[in-house]
């Protein structure tokens, strides 16, 4: 069984404390509008997946593929736009709003966002170098990236050596984040731990991999199912 992933936004970080009084750093993250937008089929596409979006948007601040491709679906344009790679018994039918209450408390998700963008930076810095000694000769050279070049062989600094560049601003994924519980309410996930990107980045949150787990919605928790019940209900009261 695998299940899909939903989109969610980075909000920041806060704690928040278990029965027994603990703190736990939490990241929080929004669920929003993330809905489901489309399905790709074995038969038509090769493979099972469901394209979910989030934060809609006018079809006029979207590319033109996404705004055609949205308009012959039937949906709204969104912002973001992403498939997640499902079994068969895990596709959510197109227009399904999504839910904080897909994850529950105590499973494990791996998290996966663009993270920090650092700029230039030196090797101590980026690759985590010691540096050069603070006496011994050395001048003005105690941070410097030391010697790159070889002798007559081959003769060029290899590919893939590490040296000073741009750092961060790139995709990151942390695995094995327990997730601490979850607000439907306000439609939240609260992570532990630290998820990469800054606030408001679009932060794809999977079951986690490498986890054997149980007891989960399958193939998805509807926030809006049990609404519609509950305003039926009423309706047969009156």
């Amino acid at each position: 069984m695998k299940r899909s992933g939903l989109i969610t936004t980075k909000i920041g970080m806060t704690r928040l404390y278990d029965d027994g009084g603990v703190a736990h750093p939490v990241t929080v993250l929004s669920v929003g509008d993330c809905s489901v937008i489309g399905n790709r089929t074995s038969e038509k596409n090769g493979y099972v997946a469901n394209v979910l979006g989030i934060r809609e948007a006018k079809a006029k601040h979207v590319a033109k593929p996404q705004a055609v491709a949205a308009e012959k679906a039937g949906v709204k344009p969104y912002r973001k736009i992403v498939e997640f790679r499902v079994s068969d018994d895990c596709v959510i039918p197109v227009g399904t709003a999504l839910s904080a209450s897909h994850f529950v408390a105590g499973q494990f998700v791996d998290v996966q966002a663009t993270s920090k963008g650092k700029g230039f930076q030196g090797a101590m810095k980026r690759h985590n170098f010691g540096g050069k000694e603070a006496t011994h000769g050395v001048l003005k050279a105690h941070r410097s990236l030391g010697g790159t070049g070889m002798r007559e062989w081959p003769g060029r600094v290899l590919k893939g050596k590490k040296m000073s560049g741009q750092m961060g601003n790139e995709t990151v994924t942390v695995q094995n984040l327990k997730v601490f519980g979850t607000d439907e309410a306000e439609n939240l996930i609260f992570v532990e731990g630290a998820v990469p990107g800054s606030n408001g980045t679009f932060v794809l949150i999977t079951d986690a991999v490498k986890k054997e787990q149980t007891n989960l919605p399958v193939p998805t928790s509807v926030k809006s199912s049990a609404e519609q019940t509950e305003t039926k209900t009423e309706t047969v009261a009156e």
